[in-house]
């Protein structure tokens, strides 16, 4: 053990002067004062490796993290290559299916002739021909038999509800 000044304890362990005399005032430190007043830290080997954080459970802990980081940068680059491979295989997909379009467009063939509006009226005048041919056919209102909810609920007796 080396008696040591409260400047040079500091120092040593790398520490403020200030932080020295807080533990001779705690008693965590050894320490002894002269006849003059001046104060000697004394310093075991132990206490600086404590001081500087080069204890044994502090490198282990710290090369478990160390370690832990290193495995999860490792997975994010894989995710980082995975994802940009998705992405390329899309795009791939999107070409192929948008050069498919322009041969579509290219090798189609008008499939018959348009209709002209003359067609159109010819074909909807005799869809109004066979309509007016149903409702003609179709007997007279008086003549049909009530439907059923005017039945139950008694509008087939004059109108009136009873």
């Amino acid at each position: 053990m080396d008696g040591l000044t409260v400047a040079e304890a500091a120092a040593r362990l790398r520490v403020k002067e200030q932080a020295v005399r807080k533990r001779i005032q705690r008693g965590t430190i050894a320490h002894d004062k002269d006849d003059a007043g001046r104060v000697y830290v004394y310093l075991d080997t132990e206490d600086e490796g404590t001081a500087t954080g080069n204890s044994t459970n502090a490198d282990t802990s710290i090369n478990t993290l160390v370690q832990s980081l290193q495995d999860q940068i490792v997975y994010i680059r894989q995710e980082a290559e995975d994802w940009k491979e998705e992405a390329r295989r899309k795009d791939t997909i999107i070409m192929s299916l948008t050069q498919r379009i322009s041969e579509l467009e290219a090798s189609s063939e008008p499939r018959g002739a348009p209709e002209t509006a003359s067609e159109t009226t010819e074909g909807t005048d005799a869809l109004l021909d066979h309509g007016a041919r149903e409702i003609a056919a179709s007997p007279p209102q008086e003549q049909r038999s009530p439907s059923w909810w005017r039945t139950f609920f008694g509008f087939d007796r004059g109108g009136s509800i009873g």
